[in-house]
């Protein structure tokens, strides 16, 4: 293979690698409680919008912090608090508070702005990331596989989800309301380390028929560098 036609290759290669992390969906994690009065409107635009959208991930993680003015939240959990609490230590803020959304890992924004979360969507929806990553099923077992164009240190999380439930909210400041919420998150495992040198190909058990997600994401709260799903 002569050096011209080698660095064509290389260039294909790498075209198609842009493509396929271009191709993946954006992630918004929304972070909600049952006994927040601000939640509701974010709650319905989540579920009515974003839930379903083949080019999001929607993901609604319940926090606990709320649980004390009256109704406990029955979906918190206190490591989606604290998975909150990093995102504000990595972005420099001091407190966190409900709703809000988080796209991609990066963005921060208030989640009963809808026109704020389409922009940021759209915007995230046009860039090419550092890691092409394909999920596959077969039976009770998944595979993980995934290339990175740099090293760095990240962690594969594998997170799967309710798509839908109602709740009827009897005390608190949203007493007397019927909710329906949507991609509730109801498990988020950490399950592998990886610098991204070589690629990772790792199989894993899964239980249940739930949506399956997974996500690189840099260390320490960082960004979201690849995306799947297998609904």
């Amino acid at each position: 293979m002569n050096r011209t036609f080698a660095a064509l290759v290389l260039s294909l290669m790498g075209w198609a690698g842009a493509l396929v992390a271009q191709e993946q969906p954006v992630v918004v994690e929304l972070y909600t409680s049952q006994g927040c009065s601000s939640c509701p409107p974010a709650d319905d635009y989540f579920h009515k919008e974003l839930a379903n959208r083949d080019d999001v991930i929607a993901l609604a993680l319940h926090v606990d912090y709320w649980d004390y003015i009256g109704w406990k939240d029955s979906f918190a959990n206190p490591a989606y608090t604290a998975r909150q609490k990093n995102y504000a230590r990595a972005s420099g803020h001091r407190s966190v508070y409900t709703p809000q959304m988080i796209v991609n890992g990066k963005d921060h924004v208030v989640g009963t702005h809808p026109e704020k979360v389409e922009k940021l969507i759209s915007r995230h929806s046009g860039q090419a990331g550092p890691v092409a990553l394909d999920l596959s099923r077969q039976g009770n077992r998944i595979r993980i596989a995934a290339t990175a164009s740099r090293q760095q240190a990240m962690q594969v999380h594998v997170v799967r989800y309710k798509p839908e439930e109602k709740v009827s909210i009897k005390r608190g400041e949203n007493a007397g309301r019927m909710v329906i919420y949507g991609n509730i998150v109801s498990d988020w495992k950490v399950a592998a380390d990886w610098n991204g040198k070589a690629p990772l190909d790792m199989e894993m058990r899964v239980k249940g028929d739930a949506p399956v997600v997974v996500l690189i994401q840099g260390v320490d709260s960082g960004p979201i560098l690849a995306a799947a799903r297998l609904r």
